[in-house]
């Protein structure tokens, strides 16, 4: 009877993870949909997400394979998103751009918590949406929000919004580009430094040329790079905030996570193509399989969102992070 019981639990299980691959996968062919195509298919799954949580309610039964996705397939998005950071070329060529990206970055957090303060907008997701914009979009969220304790249901809605709002401004950067007294590698320095997702980057910079592309990919791998000491100083932060409480739930477990995003950053750095030969068709394999991974995750995310609670807890940090993302773009203008 035991025996019976736990095979089907593990049925569930692996049902469960299954499920939310289906909705990535449904996210996936929306996406090629015109208009749903601008934002992408990790939006797209967590609209449809948060649809199926408003029509159909939670599925209980898969809860197991579904917290799974969302925490530790989450996890593994992570590490392997460590392989897009090749941190020799960051020290090789773009020291000079990581002050200027460490200001970004300070800027992004710093305007978007006080104009949540300002708007009386909710805390935990005006937070999540400051790193989200100063750093690398959904994957910076992702990081963060298990070391500050984010809610599954606040980390899917800064992902949402820095999806779709990083979208519409890496379109708005496209048609501002022939207008702007900027040259390809100027233009490629202001779109990597202010704007919200490698993807996002790419969009905008790509058809300025590949010099613009490069140098633009460059700048934002330096905020990708920067995500790490940025999570270690989350990290003494709260565990100063939680030093002397009794409550165990309190404590702040080590991200071991980013230990393997940094060990796959080196290792792809300096190991694969180098002695590990590798293909380009491995590389955007490994690539594509993150994109799917970290989809799922944030499918079981989604599905903890309530339609009430976002119309009523997203619009303020919504204004609080567009705000802050226009003036992020002026002031990384100026400083190009």
């Amino acid at each position: 009877m035991t025996e019976k019981k736990s095979a089907n639990e593990r049925g569930l299980w692996i049902a469960g993870i299954a499920f939310t691959f289906f909705i990535a996968l449904v996210g996936f062919l929306l996406a090629k949909v015109p208009g749903f195509n601008h934002i992408g298919q990790l939006a797209s799954a967590i609209i449809i997400a948060v649809a199926y949580r408003q029509v159909f309610g939670y599925p209980e039964m898969l809860r197991a394979g579904i917290t799974f996705s969302s925490k530790k397939l989450l996890r593994l998005a992570i590490i392997l998103y460590g392989l897009k950071l090749n941190i020799d070329v960051v020290f090789r060529d773009g020291l000079g751009l990581l002050a200027r990206d460490a200001l970004i970055i300070a800027f992004a957090i710093t305007a978007t918590v006080m104009l949540a303060k300002w708007l009386k907008a909710d805390k935990e997701i005006s937070f999540l949406l400051g790193v989200g914009t100063g750093v690398c979009g959904a994957a910076a969220i992702a990081a963060v929000a298990p070391i500050v304790k984010a809610k599954d249901e606040d980390t899917a809605i800064g992902v949402g919004i820095i999806a779709m709002m990083g979208t519409v401004f890496a379109i708005g950067y496209t048609l501002l580009r022939p207008i702007l007294p900027l040259l390809p590698t100027e233009y490629g320095i202001w779109s990597g430094m202010s704007l919200h997702e490698l993807a996002h980057v790419a969009i905008a910079a790509a058809p300025a040329g590949e010099d613009a592309l490069a140098i633009a990919l460059l700048a934002k791998l330096g905020r990708v790079f920067l995500l790490v000491p940025l999570c270690f100083i989350f990290i003494y932060f709260m565990k100063r905030k939680s030093k002397g409480e009794e409550d165990g739930q309190n404590k702040i477990e080590f991200p071991w996570f980013l230990v393997g995003f940094i060990l796959l950053s080196l290792f792809g750095s300096y190991v694969l193509g180098h002695s590990i030969p590798v293909s380009d068709n491995v590389m955007a394999g490994i690539s594509t399989a993150t994109t799917w991974l970290l989809t799922a995750a944030m499918v079981g995310l989604g599905l903890n969102v309530s339609l009430k609670d976002l119309r009523e807890r997203a619009m303020k940090p919504l204004i609080a992070m567009t705000i802050t993302s226009i003036c992020l773009s002026v002031l990384a203008y100026f400083i190009i």
